[in-house]
């Protein structure tokens, strides 16, 4: 199961209320902290995108979520975890704002706005969760690769593609979307002659007409 989470990039509301940061820049796949790592504040993202994933004592690795700038991560530092639960890995380029736990446990109690703010990421993040969950037990593999690629696709209210996305392996949707490989490569084949999607400068542009296998069901 994968949540994938995307906003505009809101870091100057961050800035704006006046939360001490420090804001680290990433090339593309580095690990921000393993699985395991000392829990030392909460990240947030200006710019880019992280994946997080978990790795089971046998070595499997199932991805957790893949989050876009806007998102926070990293939270479980303010419930009292000592141990990063998973790991997290930058998609492309990226800058993170890195914010003391002690300073975010400090401004949460004492600024609504920020309170209020975060607390929306997080009803976010349970009701995406919780999307994913209905869609890996009910749905078909068509359709949840569909939604995977449309969640992507970070479409703007108009559900115009702010841009094509970057070149994501096929083992990774396999994994987000809880379907093998062999059958990303039949659907995203399929998805192509369809014209849902097509490959643009490396990456792939969805288009809005993807919709309609996910609400034909």
């Amino acid at each position: 199961m994968t949540t994938i989470l995307s906003s505009r990039d809101t870091a100057s509301r961050l800035d704006g209320l006046h939360v001490e940061n420090t804001v680290v820049r990433y090339q593309a796949r580095a690990t921000v902290f393993a699985q395991g790592d000392t829990c030392a504040g909460v990240m947030y993202i200006r710019r880019g995108g992280v994946k997080l994933t978990v790795t089971s004592r046998t070595g499997r690795v199932a991805v957790v979520a893949i989050l876009r700038s806007g998102a926070f991560f990293g939270e479980g530092a303010l419930a009292g975890q000592r141990r990063r639960s998973c790991k997290a890995e930058t998609l492309g380029a990226t800058t993170l704002a890195v914010v003391k736990t002690r300073e975010m446990r400090r401004r949460l109690s004492d600024t609504v706005m920020l309170a209020d703010w975060f607390r929306s990421h997080l009803l976010g993040r349970h009701i995406r969760t919780e999307s994913e969950l209905i869609d890996q037990l009910l749905h078909r593999c068509e359709t949840r690769l569909a939604r995977v690629l449309l969640l992507l696709a970070n479409f703007d209210t108009h559900y115009r593609q702010r841009a094509p996305l970057p070149a994501i392996s096929r083992n990774l949707l396999a994994d987000m979307a809880g379907i093998t490989r062999p059958n990303v490569d039949v659907l995203m084949n399929r998805f192509r002659k369809l014209g849902f999607i097509e490959r643009i400068d490396g990456g792939v542009q969805v288009h809005r007409s993807l919709l309609t296998i996910v609400t034909q069901e």
